[in-house]
């Protein structure tokens, strides 16, 4: 596949996360959107699902590959998809993000920000934070 192509697909899976469009993401994979790559802005599909709380799409773009600890480094997009959606108390979002490997302790800007649970209780979201705590968040 050529590269503008590519960053067609790519452009057209982050908007689909976003806007929480369940059906267009699964033919954007189809089509060979690749579920790892940011777009140009550095926003990763993973992250904007998980921002908006798309645990289902969250799901879908993880089981094609998307990687769970990925950071995602577009404007006002920084930060990793456990953080977000801890942010923001997407608690289901944040289930699927652990049940898919990622790392409840890891903090984002590369290591020099906050964890998900120091979101999760900033935000405050107690049943978020219990959900993390019970996957090994300190």
């Amino acid at each position: 596949m050529n590269r503008r192509r590519q960053k067609k697909l790519t452009r057209s899976l982050v908007s689909a996360a976003t806007f929480d469009e369940g059906r267009r993401v699964a033919l954007l994979l189809r089509a060979g959107a690749a579920p790892a790559t940011a777009d140009g802005d550095g926003t990763t599909p993973l992250y904007a699902a998980s921002v908006q709380g798309a645990a289902d799409i969250a799901r879908r773009l993880l089981e094609a590959g998307a990687p769970p600890d990925a950071e995602s480094a577009g404007l006002g997009a920084e930060g990793t998809p456990l953080c977000a959606a801890a942010c923001w108390g997407h608690t289901e979002t944040v289930r699927t993000l652990l049940a898919h490997g990622a790392d409840p302790n890891l903090r984002e800007d590369h290591g020099d920000g906050w964890t998900p649970l120091e979101w999760a209780t900033a935000g405050p979201h107690p049943e978020t934070a219990a959900v993390l705590r019970a996957a090994g968040a300190r």
